[in-house]
């Protein structure tokens, strides 16, 4: 069977989603276990069994960002160039908060001073507050739009600032990853742990649920009255050329809820969030350990899939001039390119899956303090 030009698009399309999802699932309770840490640790002890439930596996998660910025180089390369352009000092301050988290792994426990000590513990709370804040920072401002345009000669023009970034629908949005993330963490350490941390993961993760289910219902409201969306207003050919300046885009409030009137389908997307986030408020309480984890990461999936949806077809919208905005339509690599990528996650992905899957399996049980205690030199 031959895939034509726009069949290729839309999987692309659907394997950036799965990988950010994926990040987001996996690599996701690592970022909200180390936002957490204050709250749910005060000892060493305590810290270094929140450490440990994610010791052995945030360094295999974290592949899922690294494949999905690899894949976003070769798949969009014009998104790839204007986000880099855009959202520069933003991804600098994300990488310098990822690069603590390996440092604080293998430093903190090299000298048992309590100063040093808290000094990584603390860089391990920012190396997941920071991420988990700025990821929801950026998906907001792509909701707003980016401040750049193309020239005739399709040549990149940036507008703004790092600081301009900080909108407050964007910092909404970035409260609302950060929630969205301590909830799946605080699932993730209910799972792995057990005594005192394990209670108070518990509390993290009804509080952060309830402002989960808030914030993303004051967001939903702004982005479908307050909010003004973008649509294509000429006619667009999907197996086209990728030329961003050859359509017409216009703003109109509201633009964001158009898929979801147009495709009812789509509406499963905050169905699940909301559903998620309930059922792990349920399970939480009833102390179903492993579906608490599984309702959170429905959460996420339903919460990510609910922006994707909304900007479809548009990955990243101009502020500044409408019609540079980059779609699916005209951001992607050439036809070769996509089918060349397409065959080789068709035989590698499963690869991956099933050595993840082997990799948790081997790993499950629970970090009790017994085992940090026995395992001094050994364990974080």
């Amino acid at each position: 069977m031959t895939l034509d030009y726009e069949v290729l698009r839309l999987i692309w399309w659907a394997l950036m989603a799965a990988l950010l999802v994926g990040f987001a699932v996996m690599d996701g309770f690592d970022l909200g276990i180390a936002a957490q840490l204050p709250l749910v640790a005060r000892t060493d002890t305590e810290r270094r069994i929140a450490i440990n439930s994610i010791g052995p596996v945030w360094d295999g998660n974290q592949v899922w960002l690294i494949t999905a910025g690899g894949a976003s180089f070769a798949a969009f390369p014009l998104v790839y160039a204007a986000a880099f352009s855009g959202f520069y000092f933003a991804m600098l301050l994300v990488l310098v908060a990822l690069i603590l988290r390996p440092v604080g792994f293998d430093f903190r426990n090299k000298i048992s001073d309590p100063r040093w000590r808290a000094t990584w513990d603390w860089a391990l709370f920012v190396s997941g507050f920071v991420p988990s804040l700025v990821f929801g920072v950026a998906i907001g401002n792509l909701l707003v739009g980016v401040p750049f345009e193309y020239t005739d000669e399709l040549r990149i023009v940036y507008h703004g600032g790092f600081f301009g970034l900080l909108n407050p629908f964007a910092l909404l949005c970035g409260l609302t990853s950060l929630a969205m993330l301590l909830m799946h963490g605080a699932a993730f350490l209910v799972l792995k742990s057990d005594g005192t941390v394990r209670e108070r993961a518990r509390t993290v993760l009804s509080w952060s649920a309830v402002a989960l289910v808030a914030l993303f219902t004051v967001g939903g409201f702004w982005a479908a009255y307050g909010l003004d969306g973008f649509s294509i207003a000429s006619v667009v050919n999907p197996s086209g050329p990728s030329n961003p300046l050859a359509k017409t885009v216009v703003r109109e409030t509201g633009a964001w809820m158009v898929n979801y009137g147009a495709h009812p389908w789509t509406i499963a997307a905050p169905v699940l969030g909301y559903l998620g986030a309930v059922l792990a408020l349920v399970f939480n309480r009833s102390r179903a350990e492993g579906l608490t984890f599984v309702a959170t990461a429905v959460a996420v999936l339903g919460i990510i899939a609910t922006a994707g949806l909304s900007l479809f077809p548009f990955i990243m919208p101009s502020s500044v001039s409408p019609d540079s905005s980059l779609t699916l339509w005209d951001a992607t690599s050439s036809r070769g390119t996509l089918l060349t990528m397409t065959i080789v996650t068709a035989v590698f992905l499963p690869i991956v899956a099933g050595y993840t899957a082997w990799v948790y399996r081997k790993l499950r049980g629970k970090v009790t303090e017994a085992y940090v205690r026995q395992n001094t030199d050994t364990a974080y």
